[in-house]
């Protein structure tokens, strides 16, 4: 039956992931922390193992057969997001668990925000 659940979330997440063209984490977090238990560390460490690049590929290729992928832009973002996401997942570690709750809580409350209310 877990294995089913576990599966479940990540369909969910990969939908969400590519028809929003966002990461599945913004998903896939919040439900490994509040319907599975698991800490703040435990869900973001787990849903970066769940969206190693294979997973991300396909959806991307999807994208770029339709010519909505800018190839040069994308690879200087992912140079980028190597180097951040190393240095990220290092400063992470000694945060207190509720800090980083509410820090990942505030930074989707803040883009849902400009995504509502902004141009």
């Amino acid at each position: 039956m877990q294995i089913l659940i576990y599966f479940s979330i990540g369909i969910f997440a990969g939908l969400v992931g590519g028809f929003f063209g966002l990461g599945g984490g913004i998903v896939m977090v919040p439900v490994f922390v509040y319907l599975l238990g698991m800490t703040q560390h435990q869900a973001q460490g787990t849903a970066l193992a769940a969206l190693a690049l294979p997973i991300t590929l396909l959806a991307a290729l999807r994208y770029y057969h339709a010519g909505n992928v800018k190839l040069q832009i994308a690879a200087l973002a992912c140079l980028g997001f190597v180097g951040g996401g190393l240095l990220g997942a290092h400063m992470v570690q000694n945060v207190p668990p509720v800090l980083l709750k509410r820090l990942f809580g505030g930074v989707m409350f803040l883009v849902s925000i400009k995504m509502i209310v902004g141009r």
